[in-house]
């Protein structure tokens, strides 16, 4: 053979060996992106966001001040409101048109529009928000849609890939791909006594818009919602966070059910094990919650946790942080029961723990209703209100401990008169206001004013967000 075409075979071998070398050391997405796209829907947000306003920055339409003041006519407001459009993105979680998004996508939304991948255009509703997660779910009147399938975030490895899937600065159907970096991270951007942050932190690149869309394994199955960037800018940075598929499903479940978020709690603050703290309490440990109170009333009080103890596992699963244990009894609901791993005095023990709400029982809450208080409400008799000079009103009979009553500062004896500038009268009054702002997308609190016995006047913001 001639050296001539013995050099043209070794390049057409060459060739042969590096392309299918690229194909192995670059991944195919595409069928992955085929699958889960579908399932990937723009939202479009409306709401209205007033020009400041005089009196030091309070606005007529400010809560406090009408609380005071009352509500304005038109023609006394002195400045007129503008629609402001936001966007960002949702995911398809069941065909029947259930989609599942961020909070902070929708939560002062008066007006929502759903855009789906084929460009149909929905109004949808707001089913239920979770502040805590930053979850929420939306439902669009529409049926065989194209739903997503769920993946396991718990099996997720670091090093693994993954998709982002949305709509960032309004470019529709985007896919970006990166690895998983971390897990269980938390990055507190959350507020509130009951948050819980443990991301899955990816370098899929991210921006604004993207946010409630969907993070999908390489066989398009769903292990997250993507919900913030760690950025100084704005925009992208380098690294993203998506909420586990874990705490997901758990979540629009409960709010597709009950309209509220059946959450369980152990009754412990804990905190995560710094080289001081386990020189300080001479813990031979650097993972695990370090348990430094215990609720009296709390699941873990009853079931025998101490002060000092320190939670390494739930179920033959091993804790290594604060966010790992949130994530782990985020999936599960009051009354459930799991068994404990803990080092006590640097000795394992375990222990069957039944699992309790916020308001030290496994009652099931729904939105709407009075269990939302966390208060038993009575209607004055006639002799009653006459006894405080009223003319009607509903006293507190029992203020739960934990509740948003307590925490608001609330306490037994007091008489509501007015809840949100509404008479209260009866009961029902109170419950009436409570369904309203369970399906308003833009209040989260009730201000209530009312009087105790002794004649002293009180006014309360009760925040029902969190």
């Amino acid at each position: 053979m001639k050296r001539k075409h013995v050099f043209l075979w070794f390049i057409v071998l060459f060739v042969c060996v590096f392309a299918e070398t690229s194909a192995q050391g670059f991944p195919d997405f595409s069928s992955a992106v085929e699958k889960a796209s579908g399932a990937v829907v723009h939202v479009k947000t409306k709401a209205e966001a007033p020009q400041q306003d005089l009196f030091g920055g309070f606005g007529f339409d400010d809560p406090f001040f009408q609380y005071f003041f009352g509500q304005p006519r038109e023609q006394q407001k002195r400045r007129q409101s503008r629609p402001v459009l936001a966007s960002g993105s949702g995911v398809i979680v069941s065909s029947d048109g259930y989609i599942a998004t961020n909070n902070h996508v929708v939560e002062a939304a008066e007006e929502i529009e759903v855009v789906l991948n084929d460009k149909r255009t929905f109004p949808a509703r707001i089913i239920g928000r979770d502040p805590n997660t930053d979850l929420a779910l939306l439902k669009i009147d529409a049926d065989a849609l194209p739903a997503i399938v769920f993946g396991s975030s718990d099996e997720l490895k670091v090093g693994e890939w993954v998709l982002a899937i949305g709509n960032p600065f309004n470019l529709t159907s985007t896919v970006t791909a990166g690895i998983v970096s971390s897990k269980a991270r938390n990055i507190n951007i959350l507020s509130g006594d009951m948050k819980i942050e443990s991301f899955i932190q990816t370098d899929a690149a991210v921006n604004p818009g993207n946010s409630g869309g969907a993070l999908v394994n390489t066989r398009g199955e769903l292990v997250g919602i993507n919900t913030a960037i760690a950025t100084q800018t704005g925009s992208y940075a380098g690294y993203s966070f998506a909420i586990p598929t874990t705490i997901v499903r758990k979540v629009i479940d409960d709010l597709k059910q009950y309209g509220t978020v059946q959450r369980a709690v152990l009754g412990v603050t804990i905190s995560d094990i710094s080289d001081t703290l386990a020189k300080e309490k001479k813990l031979q440990v650097m993972e695990g919650a370090y348990v430094h109170s215990v609720a009296q009333d709390g699941a873990a009080a009853a079931a025998g946790i101490k002060e000092g103890d320190v939670i390494t596992g739930i179920d033959g699963r091993s804790v290594g942080s604060v966010s790992e244990l949130q994530e782990q009894i985020a999936t599960h609901a009051p009354g459930d029961k799991v068994n404990i791993s803990v080092l006590r005095s640097n000795k394992p023990i375990s222990m069957d723990i039944e699992l309790k709400n916020l308001h030290g029982n496994v009652d099931v809450l729904t939105t709407g209703t009075l269990d939302q208080l966390g208060a038993s409400l009575e209607e004055l008799s006639e002799k009653e209100a006459w006894t405080l000079k009223l003319s009607g009103g509903v006293r507190v009979a029992k203020v739960k401990k934990g509740g948003r009553f307590e925490k608001a500062g609330i306490r037994e004896g007091f008489v509501i008169r007015r809840i949100n500038n509404a008479s209260v009268q009866h009961v029902d009054d109170v419950k009436k206001e409570v369904e309203r702002l369970a399906v308003s997308s833009a209040d989260n609190a009730l201000f209530i004013s009312g009087t105790y016995p002794d004649g002293r006047q009180a006014y309360y913001a009760v925040d029902m967000g969190q």
